[in-house]
């Protein structure tokens, strides 16, 4: 196992933080790691990089525990939420400022630059970039050992939708050979890229699953806009239907509980009911409710 956790709790003060948590990682894999602001993410993370010492429990990164930090810190590479830069120093020069911290050949330099995208921005002052380009920074420092897991804390924050997908598909070519663990609240993200997700809530594991076990399950929502408002006791009438939302105006989530696709049924009912539809789509929506229904209390 490239990560394991054990019975791991921490404590701030008389507050909890974690409360005994235990989950294991192979390699390869790419995990998503989910939770509500407050829930225990970063400081799990923290704890994986030997940054924060855990109050309970033990830990394992590539067969190293707490005991041996240096030497996790060696095999881990890390993208923390606030990303720590020297503003000062010029993209080049700060990541040969860490490729001399961990005693890397100068020309994976240039590698990493290549694998994130920088080239462009490399001869600036990391002061000048964007937040986008200076996660990609931050992701390409994490990346310049080669380290075999990743730890990645809201990796895309700050892309705009052409880096973001540069940088999703980085990250799971990544994945191919190595274990990355990361945290967003981009639910899209890790439908992605992740190939499981963990829940975590109020410190604790409320989810484990694989994202295949997801898709399989026998849930859709189809997001429809029709030409007049609707009474949603008429559309609860569908056959199958669990539940349905007007998220807006004419807009409705209807949620049904097979596998089938059901827009068929939408369609007719609108031709039945004289009414236009002005779009008509699908959703996978198992994570995103399962998400809202662990983590609403």
């Amino acid at each position: 196992m490239s990560i394991e956790v054990n019975g791991v709790s921490k404590l701030y003060g008389n507050q909890k933080a974690l409360n005994n948590i235990s989950f294991n990682i192979a390699q390869p894999e790419i995990v998503g790691f989910l939770g509500p602001n407050g829930a225990g993410k970063s400081t799990m993370m923290k704890i994986l990089t030997t940054y924060l010492k855990q109050s309970s429990g033990d830990i394992k990164v590539n067969g190293h525990n707490s005991e041996r930090p240096q030497s996790i810190q060696k095999s881990v590479g890390y993208l923390p939420e606030h990303n720590p830069l020297y503003l000062e120093m010029y993209v080049r020069e700060y990541l040969q400022f860490n490729a001399g911290i961990y005693k890397v050949n100068k020309a994976r330099i240039n590698e990493v630059i290549e694998m994130t995208g920088l080239s462009p921005e490399s001869h600036k002052k990391i002061g000048q970039l964007s937040k986008g380009y200076r996660q990609r920074v931050g992701l390409a420092t994490a990346l310049l050992h080669n380290p075999e897991v990743l730890i990645l804390d809201e990796p895309t924050t700050g892309l705009d939708p052409n880096q973001l997908i540069d940088i999703r598909n980085l990250i799971k070519t990544i994945g191919k050979t190595k274990t990355v663990f990361l945290s967003t609240h981009i639910m899209q993200e890790v439908e992605a890229m992740c190939d499981r997700v963990i829940i975590i809530n109020k410190g604790e594991i409320v989810a484990d699953k694989k994202l295949k076990e997801l898709r399989d399950e026998k849930e859709q929502t189809v997001i429809v806009e029709f030409d007049y408002r609707v009474e949603d006791a008429f559309l609860l009438k569908l056959p199958k239907v669990e539940k349905v939302v007007n998220t807006y105006d004419f807009i409705y989530e209807i949620t049904f509980k097979t596998s089938e696709d059901m827009r068929s049924y939408v369609f007719d009912f609108a031709h039945d009911n004289q009414l236009k539809i002005l779009q008509l789509n699908q959703k996978n929506a198992s994570l995103e409710s399962l998400f809202r229904d662990l983590t609403s209390n």
